[in-house]
């Protein structure tokens, strides 16, 4: 999988993908994650990427220029699934769009700032939009980190355990179930007796009685969509 990140301010990108899991994927060759800055495809002596917005109003918008010229570019250079914009009023990131996402082979993510993008880029070159959640942050840095760890942790051979990911919240509609370590007790608090009986069968059906039961408190409205 390659993954093309569009912004203008890519340290605040570079640094997550160079820890942890991201780090790893990228030096097994697992993903290849290239961040693009996108002053450097602006005209002017200035590399000036937004301006004011017609009409009046507060805040800066993302030019069509700079944007058109980097993601054409990219686009010159190999076929991509999807052009993702992220953006507060995109359709809301879950688990089975993850698992969709990650059987990509090409993608990239525009990152908007402050009052967004020129609404030409989205109607152009956009072909999906997606939020995080609804409230706003600053830019779409974030928010395409939160989706790149969402998509990398899905391809075969970055975890150790793949067979974990079965049992992720939301793969198949549930949260996990409580999770414990060593030691077996701490500051008077047990680790369930059950977990420490060698039984796995009588393990995996309390974790599925845990999983449903902190789906109902938390998430009802996943258990409606049984």
């Amino acid at each position: 999988m390659r993954i093309d990140v569009v912004t203008g301010f890519p340290r605040l990108v570079e640094g997550p993908l160079a820890e942890s899991m991201l780090k790893r994927a990228q030096e097994l060759g697992l993903v290849q994650i290239v961040v693009h800055d996108l002053r450097e495809y602006a005209t002017d002596r200035h590399r000036t990427i937004d301006d004011t917005p017609f009409g009046g109003g507060a805040g800066m918008v993302l030019k069509p220029e700079p944007v058109f010229a980097c993601i054409e570019h990219l686009q010159s250079e190999r076929q991509y699934d999807e052009v993702i914009y992220l953006t507060a009023d995109g359709e809301p990131l879950n688990q089975p769009l993850a698992n969709a996402l990650s059987l990509h082979a090409n993608l990239i993510l525009l990152c908007g700032h402050y009052k967004g993008i020129d609404e030409r880029i989205r109607e152009r070159l956009v072909t999906r939009e997606i939020s995080i959640g609804d409230y706003v942050l600053t830019g779409g840095e974030l928010p395409a980190l939160v989706l790149i760890d969402a998509l990398v942790r899905l391809l075969p051979g970055v975890l150790h355990d793949g067979t974990s990911l079965l049992n992720d919240s939301f793969q198949d509609g549930l949260l996990d179930a409580p999770q414990y370590t060593r030691p077996a007790e701490f500051r008077t608090m047990r680790v369930p007796d059950v977990l420490l009986s060698g039984n796995h069968e009588q393990i995996e059906r309390w974790r599925q009685e845990q999983r449903s039961q902190r789906t109902r408190q938390r998430r009802m409205d996943l258990m409606n969509e049984q």
